[in-house]
């Protein structure tokens, strides 16, 4: 058996863990700089806040119907998903953490538990230690696992937040009430062309023919529906190690500099270096992109991207940064005013599992000086050295008018206690 565990409203449901005068209140998250709506409240959906609606053309609504605006405050959401993850590995030995508000737990050897008081228990126990509402889900697989627990946030009137699927009763029950565009692992694009095809529910899915569904939508799809119908195909993705690493952004304005957008490039690969030696990995593909606002049809439109294979792997700021300038200055095109940019590392592997190389090699100091930036950075705080060819005056910091205390991870935003 699997069990689905997913924070409820995860963003919004984290401010009012501090403050309590918001339960019962709309609230609404906004993305980076402030942009669009990326997490809503129950209430704040009822008042018909759609999701990703952008903020400065809802910004009447929200005075209108009294909704809380909050900035993302990724530190804090980070902080409390590790409090409920940590939380959730005393109640089993197998745990994928499956986004930063849902992790998956395989129930092995509990075939003679309640599972459904076990899931209350779970539930209880994170609103105890956290006061964050979660939902959990429990069935043979985990593609029924992610619908007991739809289910279980669809009626929590019935269920109580906790839903388990054990029989073929109930997965027929199931699958027939679920739309498509619903299922776990469905996207946008394949629940339209099911739909073209009268698939409107998972059952009408699970009852196509196999070599039909191979067909048309390869192995991914079969096991998908072997899956949803109760044979475990799906096991626990356990990875600690993220397959590609990206830092991209959004400038201030429109922006046809070409020393500029060069700049931020070799930041953007300084970023992703970083994050790199935090997990003690290298990498051998650097991907860069530039792009206009795609948005804006006044303008010209232009996107591009290129990819360099490294001759080594590598984690040195120095390194990557030199790769990301060459690819930039490959793909820039003057006469277009560029609004965003971004670096993507992939091909990562462990640093201790390096492949040397015959002809080419990088400077053997590198590491030694990036574990010496490294510590000198966190010490003082924020990016006090830099490459050369980075702007040593600019720091970027997202717009967030309605950032919220960080209260865990900031000994300043700590509550106090009169």
């Amino acid at each position: 058996m699997f069990a689905l565990i997913d924070c409820n409203n995860f963003y919004a449901s984290c401010h009012r863990v501090f403050q309590p005068k918001l339960i019962h209140q709309p609230i609404v998250v906004l993305s980076n700089n402030d942009g669009c709506v990326i997490s809503r409240s129950e209430e704040a959906k009822l008042a018909g806040i759609p999701m990703c609606a952008p903020a400065h053309q809802f910004q009447q609504v929200f005075e209108q119907k009294k909704i809380e605006v909050f900035s993302s405050n990724y530190q804090l959401y980070a902080d409390m998903s590790n409090r409920v993850m940590s939380i959730l590995s005393l109640y089993s030995p197998e745990q994928e953490i499956y986004s930063i508000d849902e992790c998956f737990l395989k129930l092995t050897g509990f075939d003679h538990f309640d599972l459904k008081n076990y899931g209350k228990e779970i539930k209880s126990k994170i609103y105890q230690f956290t006061k964050l509402p979660v939902c959990v889900g429990i069935a043979p697989t985990k593609s029924l696992a992610k619908l007991a627990n739809h289910i279980a946030k669809k009626f929590p009137e019935v269920h109580q937040g906790v839903y388990v699927i054990k029989t073929q009763e109930q997965i027929h029950k199931a699958l027939k009430w679920l739309n498509i565009e619903d299922v776990w692992g469905i996207g946008r694009r394949m629940s339209r062309r099911l739909k073209l095809m009268d698939v409107n529910k998972a059952l009408d899915f699970v009852q196509l023919k196999d070599e039909f569904i191979r067909k048309e939508f390869s192995i991914i799809g079969l096991r998908l529906k072997k899956d949803l119908l109760g044979e475990s195909v799906l096991d626990l993705n356990i990875t600690s190690e993220k397959k590609s690493i990206a830092t991209t952004r959004s400038f201030e304005e429109y922006t046809s500099n070409f020393e500029y957008v060069k700049e931020r490039v070799s930041t953007f690969a300084v970023s992703c270096a970083e994050k790199l030696r935090k997990q003690n990995s290298s990498c051998n593909l650097i991907t860069v992109f530039i792009q206009t606002n795609n948005f804006d049809k006044s303008k010209p439109q232009y996107y591009r991207t290129i990819s360099f294979h490294l001759p080594y792997e590598s984690n040195s700021s120095i390194t990557l940064s030199k790769f990301a300038i060459r690819a930039f200055e490959q793909i820039y095109k003057e006469g277009y005013e560029y609004k965003k940019a971004g670096v993507i590392v992939s091909g990562i592997i462990s640093s201790n599992q390096k492949q040397l190389s015959l002809f080419e090699e990088e400077n053997c100091h590198h590491p030694n000086l990036m574990k010496t930036i490294d510590l000198i950075n966190k010490k003082f705080g924020g990016a006090k050295i830099k490459l050369a060819s980075q702007d040593l005056n600019k720091t970027w910091k997202m717009r967030q008018n309605k950032l919220s205390p960080c209260y865990t991870t900031k000994w300043k935003d700590l509550l106090v206690v009169y």
